[in-house]
């Protein structure tokens, strides 16, 4: 098996190995656990690369509250 050096920050390390299940499992196993996270396709076919991207995206947009709530938008827009 060929493997590859990723750089990440000290910081980043640490929060890769709290997700860890087990001391056994490897980096790769749990990189591989989280991109399985965000979807290839539901029942009508697979989505673009752009999609996913979109997809992973907005569900951060969410997380760190870049979000409005419907009257939010409808105030900004005037209705």
């Amino acid at each position: 098996m060929s493997v590859t050096t990723i750089q990440v920050t000290p910081a980043t390390r640490q929060k890769l190995a709290r997700l860890k299940s087990s001391s056994g499992e490897t980096y790769d196993d749990l990189i591989n656990k989280l991109l399985s996270l965000v979807p290839e396709r539901d029942e009508e076919g697979p989505y673009t690369h752009a999609f996913r991207l979109g997809l992973l995206q907005a569900r951060l947009d969410v997380k760190e509250g870049r979000v409005l709530t419907h009257e939010e938008v409808k105030q900004r827009l005037g209705l």
